[in-house]
């Protein structure tokens, strides 16, 4: 019982930052990079569909994203989809690939995007806390029921507090790579 939550409230703990490391994958740096385009969706026959289900996506160049359609008629929904994304990238195609150049980044926009990060950071860690708070909850709901000990909800909130710690530790290693990322010129 007491293992169940513990594996639980890491299981939820690792998912959250799953989807926080891919959440700052799509913020753009300097630099190209495919997972910029995760978030773009393409509307294909009328259901949305990413470009990397529809493409080849690669990275010839530092600054190029280069995008290599499966179906040739299917350039210009591509095409479409980047331009109504929140990327503010332009592509250009020559009818087999589209090409998306990456501008380098202003100061002030890397500052802008820097704090992106970190309010995405804390949205993170924000979660994180709220599935120890959950954890913590069912194990002191556990012990009123008299289905563990004292000591044993006591040995679980160490626990499931040293797993947050740990979790919380690793975002804000993985923010402080991104922002030096976003910093780099």
């Amino acid at each position: 019982m007491l293992n169940d939550i513990k594996k639980e409230a890491k299981e939820r703990m690792e998912s959250s930052i799953k989807v926080f490391k891919a959440d700052l994958a799509a913020i753009r740096t300097g630099r190209a990079n495919p997972a910029l385009l995760d978030q773009v969706q393409v509307d294909y026959y009328g259901s949305p569909t990413s470009i990397t289900q529809l493409a080849v996506v690669t990275v010839p160049e530092p600054r190029l994203i280069s995008i290599r359609p499966f179906a040739a008629n299917d350039i210009n929904l591509i095409s479409k989809a980047i331009m109504q994304s929140e990327l503010a990238l332009t592509p250009s195609n020559d009818g087999k690939i589209i090409r998306l150049i990456i501008p380098p980044l202003t100061e002030e926009r890397r500052h802008d995007l820097s704090r992106q990060v970190k309010r995405r950071t804390e949205e993170a860690r924000v979660s994180i806390r709220n599935i120890r708070r959950d954890a913590i909850g069912d194990l002191r709901d556990f012990e009123k029921e008299g289905m563990i000990t004292e000591d044993d909800l006591r040995q679980g909130e160490e626990h499931i507090q040293e797993l947050t710690d740990a979790e919380i530790k690793q975002i804000d290693q993985i923010c402080e790579v991104k922002i030096v990322e976003i910093m780099e010129v």
